[in-house]
């Protein structure tokens, strides 16, 4: 009986440690999800912000040769 009580305690000892690592790895997971979703959010908002820039400095150069030409 002695013997049958140490491997349940040994197994539940197992799945603790199991259910712990399992814990930890979907913690990491969703930290590095995380990261690459704020990095791809950041780099569209770059690649906007360029756009915007660009579409300005287009904007500012046509009224520039606007006002030359008058």
């Amino acid at each position: 009986m002695r013997n049958v009580e140490q491997v349940s305690s040994v197994k539940s000892e197992l799945l603790d440690i199991f259910m712990s690592m399992e814990v930890v790895e979907h913690q990491q997971r969703r930290k590095s999800a995380a990261l690459r979703n704020l990095r791809a959010r950041r780099g569209i908002e770059l690649h906007n912000e360029f756009k915007r820039l660009e579409q300005d400095l287009a904007d500012l150069d046509a009224d520039l040769d606007d006002d030359l030409i008058q």
